[in-house]
């Protein structure tokens, strides 16, 4: 046998040529949890703690943005081109040439303003996007008074508003020895009445 011929074939079959190699798996944003409700099913889909919740709104937060001002710059590129513009009639009326120094000046100035107010659109717009759905995501951890009282401050809540903490480590009276242990919060919980995610990234 030609020894030619036996080295191509082995080179065919070689590990380099025959094996595929696969991106190594994306870890899971979220995992299952025992459901608090089983007539809802047995488990559902949680954020393993308030750092992975907040670190997965983050980077939605800035994919979005990103593409808003994106696009932002696009639009305001166009609006700058179009309000700097000599008018047509210039030119027929024998008006001096355009000054394109002037022009170009004009158009930093549009898109400078533009910009600025579509940040702030962007911004805007993320947050309608992203809170309803975030501050409905649930987190895993088990909630028992200690912890209500760490994330919300339950003691220093008005007399009206205390019920409602009351029925979310499920127990009538927060001084019951025996409540209904929960696995799970939701993030809008854990943020009470400041949206400032942020705070969970330290």
């Amino acid at each position: 046998m030609d020894s030619t011929a036996t080295n191509s074939n082995m080179e065919e079959y070689s590990a380099a040529s025959t094996v595929i190699k696969f991106d190594k798996p994306v870890p899971l944003l979220r995992g299952p949890v025992p459901h608090d409700d089983p007539s809802s099913g047995s488990y559902l889909l949680a954020f393993r703690s308030p750092q992975s919740w907040a670190s997965v709104y983050e980077s939605c937060e800035s994919k979005i943005l990103s593409q808003c001002e994106h696009g932002a710059r696009i639009g305001c590129s166009v609006n700058a081109s179009k309000n700097c513009k000599p008018p047509w009639w210039r030119n027929l009326i024998g008006q001096r040439p355009a000054d394109f120094k002037e022009r170009e000046d004009c158009e930093v100035r549009e898109m400078e303003a533009c910009l600025i107010v579509a940040k702030d659109k962007c911004a805007g717009f993320a947050k309608d996007r992203l809170l309803r759905p975030f501050q409905d995501a649930r987190i895993a951890g088990r909630v028992g008074p200690k912890e209500v009282e760490k994330l919300v401050c339950w003691a220093s809540l008005p007399e009206t508003e205390r019920s409602l903490w009351r029925d979310l480590i499920g127990s009538k009276w927060l001084g019951e020895r025996e409540f209904r242990v929960r696995t799970n919060y939701r993030a809008a919980d854990l943020l009470g009445s400041d949206n400032n995610y942020k705070r969970f990234l330290g």
